[in-house]
């Protein structure tokens, strides 16, 4: 995850920040940031915090407190407080070295994140953007683990096809619904047709977000998909479930201002017993805001176009990413090299062949 949802959620531990309150959907201010940021227990439990995982939980936190340093998918110019505030706070390096997604930048590539075997060919999709005017495409997907619930995937379908936008829309596993919502997609599908691409399975999302048809990303904020739109320098429609996601979306609305949420206040899974389903003008009204929102959702697009530059030039030659994950290289080689030199020699083994 990002510096941001990193020092956050460490702060709140750290300074003991829900001992004050019982219920855990009242919010608090996260303690030792700057800008004023406010979370649930609900929200932003820990890391790994949730029934079940407070063993491992408390594994990852020892381990933590013994590593050289952390590893993050992010670049120095879009959160240098966050990176500073967390490196001072662990009292550890942070290496910054993404978006790891810029790396390779080969359309094969590019159509093979994410999965090996994707639902639509890519050839096929490209095909079916080249045909849309640019920025009009709004790509819909909430990761790998997401299943929506069945009425909300009738509200968000309903939203989509009212907010009049050219839309993907990516569908992990529709065998698991019911027949209701299965004739629900395919009457969809036919009323949408050629403005609306269902893809039910997989999608090959970077080659999709990188597009110039496409100008919006309705997302569960998970990090790699966060990541992936900053990449591409998109605004994004954020609708956290569970885990970091509520971190990651404080940082997309609140501190980058790309994004617009939907109202989602407590987790969509595991966590949580109640039916929380946004209903289809929310959705159209979000998808709105960040497609043809006026002023502020020009400004939300430019603020996006210039994250992405930013992003680019960090995993150039000279770049901070670039620069970070060969000093990350340099860091391990030395450690090897003086571990060898510590590490005394058995006179009696034979040479390696």
């Amino acid at each position: 995850m990002c510096a941001f949802s990193l020092l956050c959620q460490h702060n709140v531990e750290r300074y003991n920040a829900y001992d004050a309150v019982a219920d855990d959907n009242e919010p608090v201010v996260v303690p030792g940031v700057e800008k004023r940021i406010e979370v649930t227990r609900a929200q932003a439990p820990g890391f790994f915090r949730a029934p079940g995982f407070e063993k491992i939980a408390d594994q990852i936190e020892l381990a933590q407190g013994e590593a050289d340093g952390a590893v993050v998918n992010s670049f120095l110019e879009m959160e240098p407080e966050y990176v500073a505030g967390y490196a001072a706070a662990r009292k550890m390096k942070v290496w910054t070295i993404g978006p790891v997604s810029l790396y390779h930048q080969h359309a094969a590539t590019l159509a093979k994140r994410g999965n090996t075997t994707t639902a639509i060919d890519a050839d096929e999709c490209l095909r079916w953007l080249e045909g849309k005017e640019p920025n009009t495409v709004l790509y819909v997907s909430f990761g790998s683990i997401v299943h929506a619930d069945p009425k909300q995937v009738i509200e968000l379908g309903l939203g989509l096809e009212g907010s009049g936008h050219p839309f993907v829309w990516v569908l992990k596993n529709p065998a698991q619904y019911g027949e209701d919502v299965r004739e629900f997609l395919q009457d969809l599908e036919e009323r949408v047709a050629g403005r609306g691409m269902l893809v039910r399975g997989w999608s090959p999302q970077v080659l999709i977000l990188n597009h110039a048809a496409v100008g919006g990303f309705v997302t569960h904020c998970g990090w790699n998909s966060t990541m992936e739109a900053i990449a591409a320098g998109l605004p994004v429609v954020t609708w956290p479930h569970f885990s970091d996601q509520f971190l990651n979306e404080k940082l997309a609305v609140e501190v980058l201002g790309i994004g617009v949420g939907v109202g989602i206040k407590e987790p969509l899974m595991w966590m949580s017993k109640k039916e929380i389903v946004v209903g289809r003008e929310v959705v159209e009204a979000a998808i709105r805001s960040i497609m043809d929102g006026g002023e502020e959702g020009k400004e939300r697009r430019t603020k996006a176009l210039a994250l992405s530059e930013k992003a680019r030039a960090a995993v150039q030659k000279g770049g901070s990413s670039l620069g970070n994950l060969l000093d990350l290289i340099k860091h391990f080689e030395s450690i090897s090299n003086l571990t060898e030199k510590l590490t005394p020699k058995n006179p009696l083994s034979k040479p390696s062949p």
